[in-house]
């Protein structure tokens, strides 16, 4: 973890909120000027603070209707078993989230996908038949309550 002050916070809010904001722009929203702005922000590049810059694409208006947890269980717990299931999420796009667990299941993924044959053909023909897999157990969301990928920065002691 690397130091940042309340300038440096104040950065890190105003670009989750607006990734877009112009070097004038974010100087102002945080009170610096801009050459200390842009010194600051290339730091926190430069660090990984900031990790990068994307575009948040709405997955309904582009026919992605279906977001599906799917929770794994692997065949057996090896290295070698790991490594091959972790090489199938990452080559499968419609996963967009995996994570290794405690618990009952050993992975938890996302997927968003256009409609439930989609989520039909990624449990029963890219999952289920994978050597590493031992379960599959998936849950459809009805409704989402929240989305965010913001930090909350607000909590944070400089």
């Amino acid at each position: 973890m690397i130091p940042v002050d309340a300038f440096d916070l104040k950065i890190l809010s105003a670009l989750q909120d607006d990734g877009r904001l112009t070097n004038q722009q974010l100087a102002e929203a945080v009170g610096l000027s801009a050459s200390q702005c842009s010194r600051r922000r290339m730091r926190l590049e430069d660090e990984k603070v900031i990790s990068g810059y994307h575009a948040d694409l709405a997955s309904e208006a582009l026919g992605f209707n279906v977001i599906a947890f799917i929770h794994i269980t692997l065949a057996t717990h090896s290295p070698d078993n790991a490594k091959r299931f972790r090489a199938l999420v990452g080559r499968v796009d419609d996963i967009q989230e995996a994570y290794s667990l405690t618990g009952d299941a050993d992975y938890l993924l996302k997927a968003v996908l256009r409609d439930l044959k989609s989520l039909s053909d990624i449990v029963n023909n890219v999952l289920m038949p994978h050597q590493s897999v031992a379960h599959v157990r998936s849950s459809i969301v009805l409704d989402r309550l929240k989305e965010s990928s913001k930090l909350p920065l607000k909590g944070m002691r400089t």
